[in-house]
């Protein structure tokens, strides 16, 4: 194992995380206000391998919107906070900067670096285009794991939502407004330009087949331009999300595709909406592994065997 990580805070601009027994630079979390077409909001991006290879995004020419690693709300009460175009039913994706909204940067509870591991914990607000209070979220970025013998490393994402309108918050995607499987909302990866076609893989299954399942956790690797070798993502549910719905949690699904880019979301309302009452709040907790190499099936199931929650 690697010793403390090294942490910088530019503040209002980002936090980098470094492993200092490389010098690689980890990940830079990014909250920084941008462009309000591309429906601002805190990032992830670059996140690399142990190796220094980039496995993100960045406001690629397709959609401007990508951003690496973020939470979003692609469809949320009629707001879109994905960015870019809306899409509406019977209509197709349509050019609405007024459905357009943010999500906003107010504070960091704690912003810390100890025993191998860093911690960021951040306060937001969530809000339509007219800039209305709709939600506040609790934030939690951990990064831990630092495995060099292994050629990987984790970070934990988790998310509480509190609805702050007077009215239910109802989180949808463009599949709940009609459009085919395209379930994209809540956290998502978009992946580099590199990692086109690349190898997505889950428990029971492997390639775009797995687009609308559900699993406890799913991956795709690619291959690097520029560099030899290839990289494995991987994400995967915390038990408390009952990702199945078995426990009576709303269901969630995978949107994933490595076409015409490579992207995963662990959609928490893909068919269906999600519905959150006033004062409630929304909570899930998601794992992304970066690792270095192609990781089979077998690797990845032991590796999160051997790393419980």
């Amino acid at each position: 194992m690697t010793g403390d990580l090294r942490l910088v805070h530019a503040h209002g601009d980002r936090v980098t995380v470094t492993d200092p027994a490389t010098g690689v630079e980890l990940l830079a979390y990014v909250y920084r206000p941008e462009a309000a077409w591309e429906a601002p909001r805190p990032y992830i991006h670059p996140l690399r391998t142990l190796a220094g290879d980039v496995v993100t995004d960045y406001r690629p020419n397709d959609h401007r919107w990508h951003k690496g690693l973020s939470l979003t709300a692609s469809h949320l009460s009629g707001a879109n906070l994905w960015g870019g175009n809306s899409y509406v039913h019977g209509e197709g994706y349509l050019e609405l900067p007024e459905r357009v909204g943010s999500m906003a940067h107010v504070g960091f509870d704690e912003v810390s670096a100890a025993g191998g591991r860093v911690v960021i914990a951040e306060r937001l607000t969530w809000h339509p285009y007219s800039g209305e209070l709709w939600a506040e979220e609790a934030r939690r970025i951990e990064v831990h794991d630092v495995d060099p013998d292994a050629g990987s490393w984790a970070l934990t994402w988790t998310s509480a939502v509190t609805n702050r309108r007077d009215e239910p918050l109802r989180f949808g995607s463009p599949t709940t407004a009609g459009r085919e499987l395209a379930g994209y909302t809540g956290l998502f990866w978009r992946g580099p330009r590199a990692f086109r076609d690349g190898r997505i893989i889950g428990p029971d299954g492997e390639g775009p087949g797995l687009m609308a399942s559900q699993s406890p956790w799913l991956a795709l690797s690619g291959e690097h331009d520029g560099a030899d070798g290839h990289a494995t993502v991987v994400f995967a549910h915390a038990p408390e999300n009952d990702h199945s719905g078995a426990r009576g949690a709303h269901p969630a699904h995978w949107f994933v595709r490595n076409e015409p880019f490579a992207g995963i979301a662990p959609s928490w309302s893909f068919f269906d909406e999600l519905e959150l009452a006033p004062g409630d709040t929304l909570t899930r907790r998601y794992r992304v592994v970066v690792a270095d190499g192609v990781w089979e099936r077998e690797e990845i199931a032991k590796y999160l065997e051997a790393h419980p929650w």
